[in-house]
């Protein structure tokens, strides 16, 4: 009997009962680091809302490092690991747009940590209570999509350029499962168009361990947030979980003049964002 038991866990259907004793201790320490995590997630945005309030008050951008001091917070509370590869991109008083592929709500304190950019977001972010606090404390710029508001919307984005203030793109338009990088849309980068466009640099975000262990798709999943997912459940699961690392690529920034038009440029930042991206999910190195 114990050799069929083994035979079949090993396929991942049912436990056998020398798993039993583990798998009950598991849960209970899992949600006790979650409602930890939870807690001083609280407690560091309770602390940074109003430091930061005070710092957008007054002039010059350092509410900025505020913000990337309390996205570092964040990502440490969280127990993620970061290992960067590149510099971001250093323009001597040009902006710089960071392009960036998207699976999850932890990219925002992943690549807040380490960039001093303002996100762009979709409008419905703006909406959502709590985040929007935090978003907008961000200096988040909140985008629509919708035709009749891409003009100005276009020039919003044009004026934080033109004020020092990087961005944090990501034209894929939504989230995704993780498991690959979705087609860019060609009208986020209608920001680059026209007279000193900003820098854009490609950035490769993919999270490559858990449990102190290589992620596979399966444990990758853990970290996607899409669909109709809602935050605090996806929270308190990825809460659970110990030895978690995410790997940032920051690509040589690229000059949009060098591209023929919005399509092209579109298509080689998918190209190379998307190839380090799938290196990185087969745990392969990256250049």
């Amino acid at each position: 009997m114990s050799g069929p038991r083994r035979l079949r866990r090993g396929r991942g259907l049912a436990p056998g009962p020398l798993d039993a004793p583990r798998l009950r201790r598991w849960p209970k320490r899992g949600h006790a680091r979650a409602a930890g995590r939870l807690v001083l997630f609280v407690l560091v945005t309770l602390a940074a809302v109003p430091i930061q309030a005070v710092a957008i008050s007054l002039p010059g951008n350092g509410w900025m490092r505020v913000a990337r001091t309390y996205w570092a917070a964040v990502r440490r509370v969280l127990g993620i690991s970061l290992r960067v590869i590149g510099a971001p991109a250093e323009a001597r008083g040009r902006p710089v747009v960071f392009v960036s592929n998207h699976s999850s709500w932890i990219d925002i304190p992943v690549l807040g940590s380490r960039l001093t950019a303002c996100f762009v977001a979709k409008s419905e972010v703006g909406s959502w209570p709590g985040i929007r606090t935090i978003a907008r404390l961000g200096r988040t710029v909140f985008v629509s999509r919708r035709g009749t508001d891409t003009i100005r919307e276009l020039e919003l984005l044009r004026e934080r350029l033109a004020r020092g203030q990087n961005l944090i793109l990501f034209p894929e338009g939504t989230t995704s499962d993780g498991a690959r990088v979705l087609a860019f849309r060609s009208s986020f980068l209608a920001v680059a168009e026209g007279e000193n466009p900003p820098l854009l640099q490609p950035v490769s975000i993919v999270y490559d361990r858990v449990d102190y262990l290589p992620a596979g798709r399966a444990q990758r999943a853990l970290f996607a947030w899409y669909g109709d997912m809602d935050l605090l459940p996806h929270f308190w699961r990825l809460g659970r979980h110990a030895g978690m690392r995410v790997t940032v690529v920051l690509h040589p920034a690229v000059e949009p003049a060098s591209y023929p038009n919005r399509k092209v440029l579109s298509q080689a930042l998918w190209q190379q964002i998307a190839a380090s991206a799938a290196r990185l999910r087969q745990n392969r190195a990256v250049g």
